[in-house]
């Protein structure tokens, strides 16, 4: 069917148009961050990325961190979370665990205990509910490095969090005193 480099390199280009540069090949997100099927293959294939419904099927259903979803009707997509381009998700204010984790690399701890846990050019900050899932994101980065979250605590003190199709704890932002650090 389609090789896993393929697989990758599709995954990282609907990334790439769905969270951040629908522009990149002239579509359009809604304000809930969804596209038209139809027009995401066309616009897709007529710049030279070419798959079809079966193989965008398959990405979405495969992908290990569900980073795609379709609507009901399967005519939209979106990607679940991540976004750099303003849109709302839809996602009502949730009460979170305990504790969520965030994983990072070594070298911006110190920055992150300055300045605490910050959006940068992202809708939110991604928090998981697993310490292993957090370590794997870490060394995206360099050494991993997780931090804990105090997220029940955020929440009792009027922090919204959220939680995206795909697990991932959304939240504004996580001062400093609510981080606990917890080396790998």
């Amino acid at each position: 069917m389609i090789s896993d480099k393929q697989l990758i390199r599709l995954s990282k280009f609907l990334s790439l148009v769905l969270r951040h540069k629908p522009e990149t090949i002239g579509i359009r997100l809604d304000p809930n961050g969804w596209t038209d099927v139809g027009e995401l293959i066309e616009k897709s294939n007529g710049h030279g990325i070419l798959f079809d419904r079966e193989i965008l099927n398959y990405i979405v259903s495969t992908n290990s961190k569900k980073r795609f979803a379709f609507n009901e009707t399967l005519d939209k997509i979106r990607a679940s979370q991540g976004h750099s381009v303003e849109i709302e998700l839809g996602y009502t204010n949730q009460k979170p665990p305990e504790i969520l984790f965030h994983g990072t690399g070594e070298k911006s701890v110190p920055s992150i205990m300055a300045t605490g846990l910050e959006k940068r050019n992202r809708q939110h900050v991604h928090l998981s509910s697993d310490f292993g899932t957090a370590v794997e994101v870490g060394k995206r980065h360099g050494k991993p490095y997780v931090f804990k979250v105090l997220a029940e605590q955020m929440y009792n003190d009027n922090f919204q969090f959220f939680i995206s199709d795909n697990g991932v704890w959304l939240t504004d932002s996580v001062p400093t005193k609510y981080l606990k650090q917890d080396e790998v």
